[in-house]
């Protein structure tokens, strides 16, 4: 067996030297071949490209965040390599999706182990930008934006943006096409969900899976400080989301159009302004090395 692990030295803040000594200590010790990929922020997936058809791994181990585990999901598209994911951002929110261990090396220990593969769905947003996870137009794309120009990392800064966010909220004209509908709302944020609720534990949804072949759209129509801060407190209840000011529309393909342009972020990266925005579905686009504890799982 080869095993390719895909690293992001930076995401979240996580010094990843500590797993990687373990990891080594543990391949060598079952004569497990492998090769360590290290992003550097400089033409990344065409050389993430080159390695794969050089050294033609077995497997290959997402290490990092949601946008590490995005960025490998992408170079894999259209090869038969399977991915694994291994925890080691600031949230992890596909991962804990995926019920991937939360312990680094237990989760490299299951993609070693594991026999179970299969097909983790992408979204295709303007034909140009892909996501796995959760993309936003709205509040916590403005709160994605700042985080990301901020030379800190972690929990704590996200917060701190999180914070001021609210102090500045602003309603916008959403239309939603889909399943031969038309949806109209003004609201504070629009999330296109392939899964269920951040990586902070924020929920937005109780039935997102990003094995089944569908994607959800919610329209948040109201948000105040303290349903916020309940959100990301308690615990994930289909209750709590049902109380909440928003709309839920289950769908493959969407048109999403605002009245201007508005930042749109996917899984932790800003992508830019768009005054329309058109998602599709990849069923079963990637390869998953996953375990029968993963309850997305049918």
């Amino acid at each position: 067996m080869k095993i390719l692990l895909v690293v992001n030295p930076i995401s979240g803040g996580v010094d990843k030297e500590p797993f990687l000594r373990k990891s080594e200590t543990l391949l060598n010790k079952y004569g497990i071949d492998h090769k360590v990929f290290k992003t550097t922020g400089v033409n990344d997936e065409h050389e993430l490209k080159i390695i794969l058809d050089e050294y033609q791994p077995d497997r290959v181990a997402s290490v990092g965040g949601d946008g590490t585990t995005l960025f490998t999901a992408i170079a894999l598209l259209g090869t038969d390599y399977p991915m694994g994911i291994i925890p080691q951002g600031s949230a992890n929110g596909m991962a804990i999706e995926l019920f991937v261990n939360p312990d680094p090396i237990e989760a490299l220990k299951d993609l070693i182990m594991s026999d179970t593969i299969r097909g983790l769905d992408l979204l295709l947003v303007n034909d140009q930008y892909y996501t796995t996870h959760l993309g936003d137009v709205g509040i916590n794309a403005n709160i994605v934006d700042a985080y990301s120009k901020d030379k800190n990392r972690g929990m704590i800064t996200y917060a701190r943006y999180f914070l001021e966010e609210l102090d500045k909220l602003k309603y916008f004209n959403i239309t939603v096409k889909a399943n031969g509908e038309t949806t109209r709302a003004n609201g504070l944020m629009v999330s296109i969900c392939n899964s269920r609720k951040y990586g902070t534990g924020v929920p937005l949804n109780a039935v997102g899976n990003p094995m089944d072949g569908k994607f959800e759209i919610v329209i948040v129509e109201k948000v105040d400080t303290i349903s916020l801060i309940k959100a990301g407190l308690a615990k994930f209840d289909e209750e709590y989301l049902k109380s909440q000011y928003s709309q839920l529309i289950v769908t493959k393909n969407a048109e999403i159009e605002f009245e201007e342009p508005r930042l749109l972020q996917l899984d932790g990266e800003v992508i830019g302004m768009f005054d329309k925005i058109d998602v599709k579905i990849l069923t079963g686009a990637i390869k998953l090395i996953t375990h029968h504890d993963n309850l997305n799982i049918k």
